[in-house]
């Protein structure tokens, strides 16, 4: 099992993974933070991405992952991140912490964290 943060989510719903991500991505089951629905709405509400959670590709992605609840046990371990970055990212780094499953993002700031695995 894999954890996707939001734009990794969106790119392969796009088709803009790159082939190294297309691959490992292929040999895994996908999770999700639930707080992706919400910052995938807010960013179409925005402007910042030209579709919400009504894409029908979206739509029969969301279908075959696994979405996780925000849970007490990933907001405790909000306290133990060792970056800051806007809330939503750090739940979704919590939320890999929590269910033991690596992370696959691109985000730099993400990057830099020596808790979280990360998936090439």
């Amino acid at each position: 099992m894999l954890n996707l943060d939001t734009h990794i989510l969106i790119h392969g719903v796009s088709g803009l993974l790159t082939q190294a991500e297309r691959h490992r991505l292929a040999a895994e089951e996908w999770g999700i933070s639930d707080i992706v629905l919400w910052e995938i709405e807010m960013l179409h509400a925005r402007g910042r991405i030209a579709f919400g959670l009504d894409h029908a590709p979206l739509a029969a992605a969301l279908r075959r992952v696994q979405i996780w609840p925000i849970t007490p046990e990933i907001c405790r371990k909000l306290r133990s991140l060792d970056f800051h970055s806007d809330p939503a990212d750090e739940i979704i780094a919590a939320t890999s912490l929590a269910h033991d499953v690596p992370l696959v993002t691109r985000d730099a700031r993400i990057r830099l964290s020596k808790l979280i695995r990360f998936c090439p």
